[in-house]
């Protein structure tokens, strides 16, 4: 089979990778538009399930994508001058180059051809008998057959921007600072020895009200600076490049479709769809569609087959993530809710934010809730575990 994927991100590296695992006389080709190493972004997080899928489908990378990155098991959350800090889901940080480089190092020694600086546009799709549109949230292939596809996107109400920092967290960092304009807050994690990436997010007045929106990109950063000193430590926050400034201000779209395929075209990752980065999944989703798409293809007979499995699978196992990813997005919408709570019980719903109960229970008495439910659970798990034992010791006593 003849492959071409468009779009040099992880969804398409790693299903050229699977597809040559599979059947290495596939003549498999990745088109990224840009040049080589120039991609944006700083850090990306993944937990400790999809090392355990990779590992299933391609040890080789699995290994270098841990060897590379950076682990944490631990949250801190800084409201005010308050702190708390939990233990948690283990998880990962990589840099977003770093893990390309290993994708593409990887699909080239297995012979995927990787080309950079080929722009494919949608209309001259490549000859071949799948094609993937692997090109993110602004697709050209999918905006091209939009009413086939059914794309929808909905912008969210709070602004945000994706920075790097030279402070190196130690864990999950959360840090909420209050100004005479409302609330702006960062969350921060740490991927590679050196650096750590630090998404910062406020309301729409808060922006405005801090003049951010109109600000130059350096002076916007030295305030963001100053905002969330006591977090940096003195180190210094820094745009989209090397240089000082790049830092821009957007609003998340979430993107949905209808339908993930037409004819021999497929949609995987962020052209498929988008989920609030706040739960940290885009890559994640990105590399699980690799594995759906690739299973299908090895399972099915026809093409057509192929491709209907594979929408019909994700789709379904996309749910549960965009109800959370929507609930998150709300959660941090309605700050002002919880941002009165002590900072642990603060800290434990935002570890529920998930829920879609949270918005309609006051929160601190679904904060009660949640902590009866928790200690109940417990003696259940008590309970089962007692269980065997104090059957076998009655019975050791009956036969005595």
């Amino acid at each position: 089979m003849k492959v071409a994927c468009v779009g040099g991100g992880p969804a398409g590296l790693y299903l050229s990778i699977l597809l040559k695992r599979q059947d290495p006389s596939h003549a498999i080709t990745v088109h990224e538009r840009d040049p080589e190493g120039s991609t944006y972004g700083w850090g990306v997080t993944y937990w400790r399930g999809l090392l355990d899928t990779l590992h299933e489908h391609d040890p080789e990378s699995a290994r270098a994508l841990k060897g590379h990155s950076v682990c944490w098991d631990e949250g801190v959350a800084h409201v005010r001058d308050l702190s708390t800090r939990h233990r948690g889901d283990q998880g990962f940080g990589i840099g977003r180059h770093r893990l390309l480089e290993i994708l593409a190092d990887r699909a080239r020694a297995l012979g995927v051809r990787v080309e950079h600086e080929r722009e494919i546009g949608p209309d001259q799709l490549p000859d071949a008998d799948l094609v993937v549109a692997a090109d993110g949230v602004r697709s050209a292939l999918r905006t091209r057959h939009a009413g086939h596809f059914g794309t929808e996107v909905t912008a969210g109400r709070n602004s945000y921007v994706w920075l790097g920092t030279t402070k190196v967290f130690d864990s999950f960092t959360f840090a909420f600072v209050e100004t005479g304009h409302g609330w702006i807050w960062c969350y921060g994690y740490p991927f590679d020895a050196g650096r750590s990436t630090c998404v910062v997010e406020c309301a729409p007045e808060t922006l405005t009200g801090l003049g951010l929106d109109r600000a130059g990109e350096g002076d916007g950063l030295t305030l963001l600076e100053k905002l969330f000193a006591t977090v940096l430590d003195g180190h210094r926050l820094i745009g989209r490049s090397a240089a000082r400034g790049s830092a821009q201000w957007l609003n998340f779209r979430t993107l949905t479709n209808r339908t993930w395929y037409r004819d021999n075209l497929v949609l995987v990752g962020d052209a498929a769809h988008t989920t609030h980065y706040s739960i940290g999944a885009g890559t994640t989703l990105a590399l699980q569609d690799a594995v759906a798409l690739a299973t299908a293809l090895r399972e099915q007979p026809t093409l057509p087959q192929a491709l209907a499995r594979y929408e019909q699978e994700r789709k379904a196992a996309l749910l549960p993530t965009q109800s959370a990813a929507r609930y998150s997005a709300q959660w941090y919408e309605n700050l002002p809710r919880y941002i009165q709570l002590p900072p642990e019980r603060m800290f434990a719903l935002l570890g529920q934010r998930h829920s879609p109960l949270l918005p309609y229970v006051p929160p601190q008495l679904y904060y009660r809730l949640d902590r009866a439910a928790g200690q109940l659970e417990a003696l259940r798990r008590l309970k089962r575990w007692l269980g065997p034992k104090l059957a076998r010791t009655a019975h050791g006593r009956t036969l005595r």
